[in-house]
């Protein structure tokens, strides 16, 4: 990162003030998250429509 000063004559607490500001703004991607994986989806529980019905018993269908 460069910064130049165009104006005035920053003391160097106010450039300081202004890099950790800068740096602290999160850099964002445009690049959408990866799909977890199907070994990762593995390890999860199966859904099962809603979170109530999934500690109720399970009937066969048969």
């Amino acid at each position: 990162m460069k910064i130049v000063v165009e104006r005035g004559n920053p003391t160097a607490e106010e450039i300081a003030a202004l890099v950790s500001v800068l740096t602290a703004v999160p850099v964002s991607t445009s690049e959408a998250a990866p799909a977890p994986s199907m070994w990762w989806r593995s390890g999860l529980p199966a859904h099962r429509g809603s979170w109530r019905e999934s500690g109720l018993p399970h009937l066969s269908q048969a």
